[in-house]
């Protein structure tokens, strides 16, 4: 007798960081048919927030917003017999995990509650927090168990997902391929509407009125791992290929995305259409995973300020001379020495004969950083104040010079996964330790793969933005920065695998010229995955420039001019020839 073939799971998201949209819990419990519910809460910045919390109050060191979604939450989650998951548990996920069962005597819900630990390290002289990165096999031994709600630590983020599909299904380690599928199915979910049509490129192509308030998307996660991205009906938002390629793309890197659990090869996605907002992602192969788990780090790595100067009207490089020079001027006569870091950036937003104010105003940003929190402090603030009634003609800043503020800094180390204790706090408060997978490949660089033939030479091109034929999405990891590009025909991509090599990358963003460039070629796709190395320098926490999670690169990319093969632009609107 066949067994019969198990339904498929459906996973949602209501959370891409924290501080995301307060309502998508509610509005993902109501909105249609669930399974589970996960959210996502913490990201590198995240928890050099929760541990400067932590100082202030031993007893948190979680986000507290998930504990006010659940207010209203629980009780639905309850009455529709879904499960929740979220990594809200941050740097203490048993207190986490005792808030909501208080919360759930409160409000009079009965619900089985169990967390996951482990994730914390010891913490280095001259640290805040030290978290390994774990899998998602903790989750999956507290739904086995019978948890209603399950809260973690530091997860990856598409554990959140790996971990209920591995429970449903009784997938165990070595069901590679099937846990890839989930790994690349929870890498779509983890951002929220990011793979509904939030931060899309191609987002002019919509109706704006779909994209007022994009729905949180889910997954229907089939036996095998493959899945249907999709978001419940009657929400905004739009779910197509290009929504979920962007999203594929976003912070990863080459064809192995290693997790602690699989090793997901992303060069074997395939995407089909499976009808309106719905996308169907196959063809998975899955990897041993590595020996190593990722391990994040952050410290506070000194003091910073900031002024910004307003630049109106003429002669605007002349009065940014002046106002550096009368500003080098003060701090030496203060007698202090000058920070560590002075970083002067003039965005030129002015333009000429302006109907407003502001279209005629250009800002000259400054950035002092330096161990010391009086460097930055007010010996900048001072030297600014004091040039209000002597320097350039229209004199004025964006906001008031302060005192300064502590930055922080990210960093990532691999730890041997052997090392490091995962366990699984179960509902009847049992400790189940689960063990690292006895399997585990060191990673490699795959194969390059071959290039498709290239678009005919002789076509005539036209100078026009990359960004009328190809899509981007850029973001952070540590002190890299990844952007992914993509097109969506077979032509098109003949021509762009050729064209974007890493010379003309450098060449068309300047300010990677002097970084390591890594190209990483993705045919199923369509798309190429460029990391580079060093550009946010010591991470988002650092603030060390104007875009300090690489949120923008992408779009500065597609911003920029070069000829392009006059059939690939049929039907697209061109703007006037630059020279």
């Amino acid at each position: 007798m066949i067994a019969p073939v198990p339904a498929p799971l459906r996973i949602g998201n209501a959370s891409g960081f924290y501080g995301d949209r307060f309502d998508a819990l509610r509005e993902m419990l109501t909105g249609g048919p669930l399974d589970v519910l996960t959210g996502d809460y913490l990201a590198e910045l995240t928890m050099l927030i929760l541990g400067r919390s932590r100082l202030k109050d031993p007893e948190k060191g979680y986000a507290t917003t998930f504990l006010r979604q659940l207010e209203e939450g629980l009780g639905l989650a309850h009455e529709r017999g879904v499960k929740i998951v979220a990594n809200a548990g941050g740097l203490n996920p048993a207190g986490l995990a005792d808030a909501v069962r208080t919360l759930a005597d409160k409000v009079g819900v009965p619900v089985t509650v169990a967390h996951v630990e482990g994730d914390s390290l010891p913490v280095p002289d001259g640290f805040l927090t030290a978290n390994a990165y774990l899998g998602g096999s903790g989750i999956t031994a507290c739904l086995r168990a019978g948890a209603d709600v399950v809260v973690t630590g530091r997860v990856t983020d598409a554990a959140l997902v790996t971990g209920p599909a591995a429970a449903h299904f009784g997938w165990g380690p070595d069901d590679l391929d099937a846990l890839a599928g989930a790994v690349v199915a929870g890498h779509v979910l983890e951002c929220g509407t990011q793979a509904t049509g939030g931060n899309h490129a191609f987002f002019g192509e919509h109706d704006p009125a779909r994209l007022r308030r994009p729905g949180f998307p889910l997954a229907e996660i089939h036996a095998d791992g493959s899945s249907v991205i999709t978001k419940h009906d009657g929400t905004g938002g739009v779910v197509d290929l290009s929504t979920v390629t962007a999203q594929l793309l976003y912070e990863t890197g080459g064809a192995r995305y290693a997790g602690p659990d699989v090793t997901a090869r992303l060069d074997t996605v395939r995407l089909t259409a499976d009808g309106p907002d719905r996308v169907r992602i196959d063809g998975v192969r899955g990897e041993a995973p590595p020996p190593t788990l990722k391990a994040g780090l952050t410290r506070l790595g000194g003091w910073r300020n900031e002024v910004v100067f307003v630049l109106t009207g003429l002669d605007i490089e002349a009065k940014a001379d002046l106002v550096k020079a009368q500003f080098a001027d003060a701090l030496e006569r203060g007698g202090t020495r000058p920070p560590a870091e002075v970083r002067w950036e003039l965005a030129r937003t002015d333009r000429a004969d302006a109907d407003t104010e502001e279209r005629a105003s250009a800002l000259l940003r400054l950035v002092v950083r330096d161990q010391d929190a009086d460097a930055v402090g007010r010996a900048v603030s001072g030297a600014a104040v004091e040039l209000a009634l002597g320097s350039y003609p229209g004199f004025h800043v964006t906001a008031p010079p302060g005192k300064g503020a502590p930055y922080g800094v990210f960093e990532a180390r691999p730890v041997p996964a052997g090392d490091v204790e995962h366990v699984a706090v179960l509902p009847d408060g049992r400790r189940l330790v689960v063990e690292p997978p006895a399997l585990t490949q060191e990673l490699a660089e795959v194969e390059k793969p071959p290039l498709p033939d290239p678009y005919p030479s002789t076509a005539p091109t036209r100078r026009v933005p990359l960004g009328l034929v190809a899509g981007a999405r850029s973001g952070d990891k540590g002190g890299d920065a990844n952007v992914g590009v993509w097109v969506r025909g077979e032509d098109a991509w003949r021509w762009l695998a050729h064209e974007l090599t890493v010379e003309r990358f450098r060449e068309l963003l300047p300010e990677t010229a002097h970084l390591t460039v890594v190209r990483h070629v993705l045919p199923n796709l369509r798309a190429l995955n460029f990391t580079v190395h060093g550009l946010l320098g010591e991470g988002v926490a650092a603030q060390a420039r104007f875009d300090p999670q690489a949120k923008a690169v992408g779009e500065w990319l597609r911003s920029r001019w070069l000829p392009v093969p006059v059939p690939l632009l049929e039907g697209v609107p061109l703007p006037e020839v630059t020279a």
